[in-house]
């Protein structure tokens, strides 16, 4: 499925090589740099300096975006343009270039390992000089970990957006595995699909069920801004093993795998040069392909095929059924005995592995602490319940069927898989390629209707389908979805061992063959256990915030873990209490954590922020306010939280609007209102309209990541078994504030229309800032 061959005549400067790509990825992901760090910067003047010794000339985007997630940042876009003899549409390289905020990881995986296949990719092609007609774009985003803002300030304010037909993005969710290919299409993919199929890639990997699945999770990437913004469609090619290093403090250099990064390069080399010289125009379609990849091969046919194809598959089972009746060769009786062991080791299947995982997170509550839900051991989980699923078809159809199976049991399975894509033609048709495996499967069962020979060969030939297409779900659905989904696997093997019957059915001895695939999943279980603690390399994730409360003029220590360790313990005691008083600055966090633990911590002179209300005025019964907030200390992130009675209107944030909801009630979910993430210690400078008749409550949290390095606290490092959490507020030290009008400020005069003014209740203060700089 992906290159095995990195490094091998890597050399020649006219092909693509994964050793220089390394070496970009090296240079990138010495330290983290996300936005708003020293070392981001110093990345971004490093891309600058490659792009210009390729002869390009690289210019700066600079700008605030807001965008969907409710996220404001300056954002710092890399950009470069090669111009083609033609051009109907310019090609898009995309790929972004900070790293994950919170949880010091350098981001070699995501994402210096796609700006590196972008960079060698793009100095191989000039080399070669190869001829091209349209404009190749290089666009290497800024702030796609904070919420996709630097693709929305480039797909909506600069000129070159207009021009981009086709977009090529490269990220990654792990740090091996296969490259996984994932359309974003607003309308059909048959023109991507066929233009992908001609670019001819040596190692698709890629089917139409996959983007299904994708959409459903909350995984967007830089493209998707591009589609939903601009209407221009594209390619993602992510790797997506080795999830727990993903943006964590193991998303570094060692832990990439070099053959994930040369199977990006498999990619961008064929397409390049494909789209470069091709009519992208003709990428858009109204038409929708089922789309599959076989090893080496790419297979596609359109979606109005897969009803046909279920209807023909139906007639043949029922055809070959009826002749087998007729020739005594089936009987109604036999052939509903077949459903019991086929039910039996499925439900059977399913159950023990659903009940045997949630059963190892209580033996193993260390599992708990991975948030992305796959552990170190994930693989020989997968393998130890895959093999046990097996164990169990062969023990049901030994007790069964303890001789060799006859074509009666073969209809069990072929009526449950003809079942599964009656309901796949008419809910899901991305996944309408399942129908092949059943093919082939109906092809043995008629060959031995209406020869009455078992033929071994015909059956492992015609049993292969089943193996390439299906048995590669088995091991991706828990890679992709966590190791939770184990027994969707479970019941996708025992649906497979249904469609090998023919084969596997004929082993006499299979009271034996389960025995010994219980055997090796024992094996595998124990291999899981021996590798169930933590080491170096293979961290437990924890985390520490410091949060002062400057209107109760209190603060406490907070975590999000549920098992704590000796680090935490010695912050939060061995017997901490549970949080109190954050139920008004409800943090977002990708797989909904909260926070777990509290203690109370000492109080310590922070410098507060400063809160300006430059306007609060009262029109046509609407309430204008301009509120400016500003850093007394170096910080990284304000969040604001309001009421969520608070209808909020014609909000800007440092002077822009919300990208879709200009002059509309800002919609947002629960009380946050936005997040800014600080660069440069920029203020944050709030405007929005609410009703005059609204109470108007607001709160701040202004966070610095910066617990570990600041003075004030003296962190003890943590062990080298140990990371910070990652996803969530880590390493902070935040304050608490209501936003209210402070004293001093001078406000601009409330303006009176003739309806009844509201004005703020003027005996509303704010304790001063402690040992904070006084601004006049």
């Amino acid at each position: 499925m992906m290159p095995r061959w990195t490094f091998t005549n890597e050399e020649a400067l006219t092909e693509f090589s994964t050793k220089r790509a390394l070496t970009h990825v090296k240079n990138i992901s010495q330290k983290p740099h996300y936005v708003g760090s020293e070392n981001h910067n110093q990345v971004a003047n490093y891309l600058q300096t490659e792009l210009t010794k390729l002869g390009l000339k690289p210019s700066i985007q600079q700008g605030f975006t807001l965008t969907d997630w409710g996220n404001l940042v300056k954002s710092k876009n890399i950009i470069a343009r090669i111009e083609g003899s033609k051009n109907t549409k310019a090609l898009l390289l995309l790929s972004h270039y900070d790293s994950a905020p919170h949880s010091a990881s350098p981001g070699a995986s995501d994402d210096a390992a796609g700006i590196a296949t972008i960079l060698e990719g793009v100095r191989t092609f000039l080399h070669n000089k190869t001829p091209h007609q349209n404009d190749i774009i290089i666009l290497f985003t800024d702030a796609e970990e904070l919420g996709l803002n630097g693709a929305a300030l480039f797909a909506t304010q600069h000129q070159w957006a207009k021009d981009v037909g086709l977009v090529l993005n490269f990220e990654a969710r792990g740090s091996s595995g296969p490259s996984y290919m994932l359309m974003e299409t607003n309308n059909g993919n048959a023109g991507m699909v066929q233009n992908f199929a001609a670019a001819n890639p040596t190692f698709p990997v890629s089917n139409s069920l996959m983007y299904s699945i994708y959409k459903m999770l909350p995984n967007d990437t830089d493209l998707t801004i591009f589609r939903e913004q601009s209407n221009i469609q594209g390619f993602n090619f992510a790797f997506i093993d080795g999830h727990y290093n993903y943006h964590t403090a193991q998303d570094d250099y060692n832990h990439l795998d070099p053959n994930s990064l040369t199977h990006q390069g498999s990619y961008l080399m064929p397409l390049l040069n494909h789209f470069s010289n091709s009519n992208l125009n003709t990428t858009k379609s109204v038409e929708d392909y089922v789309y599959f990849s076989i090893p080496f091969s790419f297979i596609s046919y359109p979606f109005s095929w897969v009803i046909p194809m279920l209807i023909i598959a139906f007639g043949l089972f029922f055809f070959f059924i009826f002749l087998g009746i007729a020739k005594r060769i089936l009987t109604i009786q036999k052939i509903l005995q077949g459903f019991v062991p086929l039910l039996g080791s499925l439900f059977s299947a399913a159950l023990i592995t659903f009940l045997g995982w949630k059963a190892l997170l209580q033996i193993y509550p260390q599992y708990n602490d991975l948030l992305n839900g796959f552990t170190y051991n994930g693989h020989a989980y997968i393998a130890a319940f895959v093999l046990l699923s097996i164990a169990i078809s062969f023990a049901f159809y030994h007790f069964f069927t303890p001789n060799k199976i006859t074509a009666n049991h073969f209809v069990a399975p072929l009526f449950i898989w003809l079942l599964i894509n009656t309901g796949i033609a008419f809910s899901l048709q991305g996944a309408g390629f399942l129908i092949i495996p059943v093919y082939f499967g109906i092809f043995m069962f008629g060959f031995y209707i209406l020869t009455q020979k078992y033929s071994p060969v015909f059956n492992l030939i015609f049993s292969i389908p089943a193996l390439l297409i299906i048995a590669p779900f088995i091991q991706m659905f828990p890679i992709g979805l966590g190791l939770k989904i184990l027994f969707g696997s479970a019941i996708l093997t025992v649906l497979s061992f249904g469609l090998l019957l023919p084969t596997l059915g004929n082993y006499v001895q299979k009271g034996t063959w389960s025995i010994l695939f219980l055997l090796a999943s024992i094996g595998f279980f124990a291999k899981a256990h021996s590798n169930a603690d933590y080491e170096k390399g293979k961290a437990k994730s924890n985390s520490l915030v410091y949060l002062y409360d400057a209107d109760t003029n209190q603060a406490q220590w907070l975590t999000y873990d549920k098992n704590l360790d000796s680090w935490t313990k010695s912050y939060l005691g061995e017997d901490p209490k549970t949080p109190k008083g954050i139920s008004d600055i409800p943090l977002f966090s990708k797989y909904d954590s909260q926070f777990t633990f509290a203690a109370q911590a000492p109080l310590q002179r922070i410098p507060q922020p400063t809160i300006e209300f430059l306007t609060d005025s009262i029109a046509d019964n609407l309430r204008y306010l301009k509120i400016r907030i500003s850093p007394n200390r170096k910080v990284n992130r304000y969040d604001i939280f309001a009421n969520e009675k608070m209808d909020i209107y014609n909000i800007k944030t440092n002077g822009v609007s919300h990208l879709q909801q200009n002059g509309k009630i800002f919609k947002r979910e629960g009380k946050k209102l936005l997040s800014y993430y600080v660069v440069d210690n920029e203020p944050l400078l709030l405007e929005f309209n609410i009703n005059a008749a609204t109470v108007f409550d607001m709160k701040l949290l202004e966070s610095s990541f910066d617990l570990m390095q600041n003075p004030l606290f003296n962190i003890r490092k943590r062990a080298d078994w140990m990371m910070p959490t990652p996803f969530v507020l880590n390493d902070a030290v935040a304050i608490k504030k209501t936003i209210k009008p402070s004293p001093g400020i001078i406000q601009e005069a409330v303006k009176v229309t003739e309806q009844k003014s509201i004005i703020p209740n003027p005996t509303e203060t704010v304790t001063p800032p402690v040992d904070s700089t006084k601004i006049e």
